[in-house]
């Protein structure tokens, strides 16, 4: 049973206008400051995260934005990508969560809690029936851009709207459903004999996801929901580790992939990973 002041802070927070002022968050972080206002936000921040930059793209001139800073690139080779074609990569840097089957009628349990596929990728349940999934927790500290845990064609794109809520350990234990509630963009891969979905989970601040192969697509900036999908002449042909979007702020990535792909999550000793490190194998041939 949380604690009354841990119920009384989520009431709070389920009161406030989450998406309105997170949108104005976004807005403020992607605004040009005065250079030495900005260089001391980032000192303070990187101070307080404890963020490593050694492996981070940093302009000559330095970040612009905070959300510039916020979103930097890597340096080639800084995360290599583990294995072979049949090694599902992590997408993204971060801490596992939790991970496990998908159980008939296509529900899968994180921290004791049931969730629906078809409710967190807003339809196309059924053919993961039966599959694995796999969740990364980004901090404040992490680097955030995602990457393809397959090589294989995006097929869809959906921007599912929701709300925006936290994501870290005190928003899990106090809103049901956290992942199938928040704003979020599904990307869903032909691959391995089956087909793997990475889904991007928006947070509170700024709250926004944007896509890195298709511009039209991108939450909390007052664009409604939409579904994109690919014909096989247009389908965005991604390898294992390119980029498939960036938080602008927040939040969590999980992986799911539908039986037929074998997935078999490899035993970990920290719950820590980097992107490009394997997440599992597929007894599927590539």
């Amino acid at each position: 049973m949380p604690s009354l002041a841990t119920r009384v802070a989520a009431e709070t927070l389920r009161l406030l206008p989450r998406k309105r002022l997170s949108r104005g968050l976004g807005r403020l972080a992607s605004a040009a400051t005065g250079r030495g206002f900005l260089e001391r936000a980032i000192a303070a921040y990187v101070r307080a995260y404890d963020v490593d930059l050694t492996d981070a793209v940093i302009p000559a001139d330095g970040f612009r934005t905070f959300d510039e800073f916020f979103t930097r690139a890597l340096v080639p080779g800084a995360r290599p990508i583990e294995g072979d074609e049949r090694t599902l990569a992590c997408p993204a840097d971060g801490r596992i969560d939790d991970e496990g089957p998908i159980h008939r009628g296509a529900v899968f349990e994180v921290k004791g809690r049931d969730y629906s596929v078809d409710e967190l990728l807003g339809e196309d349940a059924a053919r993961f029936d039966g599959g694995r999934f796999s969740i990364v927790y980004l901090s404040p500290r992490d680097y955030h851009r995602v990457h393809a845990p397959v090589s294989g064609p995006v097929h869809t794109v959906r921007h599912v709207g929701g709300t925006l809520l936290p994501v870290n350990a005190f928003g899990v234990a106090s809103y049901p459903n956290l992942f199938a509630r928040n704003e979020r963009v599904v990307l869903i891969q032909r691959g391995l004999g089956g087909e793997v979905a990475t889904v991007l989970v928006g947070a509170i601040g700024v709250g926004r996801i944007s896509v890195s192969f298709d511009p039209s697509v991108m939450t909390n900036v007052g664009r409604g929901p939409t579904t994109v999908r690919y014909d096989e002449a247009t389908a965005p042909q991604i390898e294992r580790g390119d980029e498939l979007g960036i938080f602008h702020l927040g939040s969590t990535a999980i992986v799911l992939t539908t039986p037929e792909v074998g997935a078999e999550l490899l035993p970990r000793s920290s719950p820590t990973v980097r992107m490009g490190q394997a997440l599992a194998t597929s007894e599927e041939p590539s």
